[in-house]
């Protein structure tokens, strides 16, 4: 019997890239799916249920409040936001508008990327600091802690930090800073887990607010994202984000989200409306974030390196390529290096083309490298990916 998704004349296809998006995130265990499937058969209080899913979110990130998102990148707009309008319900109204309120948002130049887009949306300027010259070969220094205190002004309300392995300045050094000034520090951490010490780490050094992805390592629903931080913070992000067309004398959240009594009144629907999330996602976010938690680094990890080893001994000897198991990782890899009679593109748009499509990490696609990341793999697609290797490189 066709799948559902064959029967929208959907192909799918065998995910050795990676959780990206583009390739609809992670797959997803039975029990999260149950959950889901369980979660749409009820009907309940959007806000009891954020603040109930908050208090586990806060429980495993050591924060004072937790939230779900429709993503990180949706984390990212909301927590801005947030930083921006604080409790005011008349600044969340005029969003994107920014007249009369904190408009900036400093970010160390080396941490730009496409997705602070999500920053920009709520009307604030990014102020780039430093001159990330180790990446140019220009030079061995980035941004440093000293410059982000210097770009301060009345008109910061946050300051974004990307956390990576090789981010500089570190981001304690960045919140010492920020907090010497009052200012606010949101972390993009959409990909940092694992490792699960992740989920508590960026708090501990100093965060305000943190986003990470729901639908990647975690295993959660694709269309989500977990957020957590201060208390006052992550009140705004649900302000500003959950559906509030209801009368005031009816209206009653819980108080260990919104303290609607700390307010003049409520704000009408806020800019993070749009960023929906569903009881189905939040229900299966929470399971697959217990699941994460439980089953441990090590033994993901284990899991993860024997399809690793698996792929590798099937593919076995490629006469046009070398194969290479990287076990130093967080996540184990298998590298395919090609040798001069083919280029990574024609072997990648054959591998996508072909029946099953295969898609593999291509970071080091033009150095003639395609990787293959075992998160999203099965064991009984391992044969299938190790053939079509064969077939063409074999």
């Amino acid at each position: 019997m066709a799948n559902v998704f064959e029967q929208l004349g959907v192909r799918t296809l065998i995910n050795a890239a990676g959780p990206v998006t583009r390739l609809s995130g992670a797959v997803m265990d039975d029990e999260v799916v149950d959950a889901m499937r369980e979660a749409g058969q009820y009907s309940v209080d959007m806000a009891e249920l954020q603040a109930a899913a908050g208090k586990l979110i806060a429980e495993v990130t050591g924060a004072e409040a937790g939230y779900v998102t429709s993503g990180a990148a949706a984390g990212l707009l909301l927590a801005t936001a947030a930083c921006v309008t604080g409790l005011d319900p008349g600044k969340m109204n005029r969003l994107p508008d920014t007249q009369g309120m904190k408009d900036e948002v400093i970010i160390p130049r080396s941490h730009r990327n496409f997705y602070d887009h999500a920053v920009r949306g709520v009307g604030v300027k990014l102020i780039e600091v430093g001159i990330s010259d180790r990446f140019s070969g220009a030079g061995v220094r980035d941004t440093e802690a000293w410059e982000i205190a210097d770009a301060i002004t009345k008109q910061t309300a946050a300051i974004v930090y990307v956390a990576q392995g090789h981010a500089r300045p570190s981001l304690p050094e960045v919140t010492a800073v920020a907090k010497e000034h009052g200012v606010p520090v949101i972390v993009d951490a959409a990909g940092q887990l694992p490792p699960a010490a992740h989920l508590k780490r960026f708090v501990a050094e100093g965060a305000d607010v943190v986003c990470y992805s729901g639908g990647k390592a975690v295993g959660g629903p694709q269309g989500s994202g977990i957020l957590c931080g201060r208390k006052e913070l992550v009140s705004a992000v649900a302000l500003q984000h959950l559906d509030l067309d209801v009368h005031y004398d009816l209206w009653n959240p819980p108080v260990s989200l919104i303290d609607k009594h700390a307010m003049p009144g409520a704000p009408h629907h806020g800019i993070g409306r749009p960023c929906k999330v569903g009881k189905e996602q939040i229900a299966g976010l929470m399971v697959a974030l217990r699941k994460f938690v439980d089953e441990g680094d090590e033994l993901r990890y284990t899991r993860w390196a024997k399809l690793v080893a698996l792929l590798a001994d099937r593919i076995g000897h490629l006469s046009a390529a070398d194969v290479e198991v990287d076990l130093e990782r967080i996540v184990p890899i298998l590298r395919v290096r090609l040798k001069d009679t083919h280029t990574g593109i024609d072997v990648v748009k054959q591998l996508m083309d072909g029946t099953p499509s295969v898609h593999v990490n291509t970071a080091g696609v033009y150095e003639g490298v395609l990787g293959f990341n075992p998160i999203c793999l099965s064991r009984d697609q391992v044969p299938q990916i190790a053939n079509r290797l064969q077939e063409l490189l074999g």
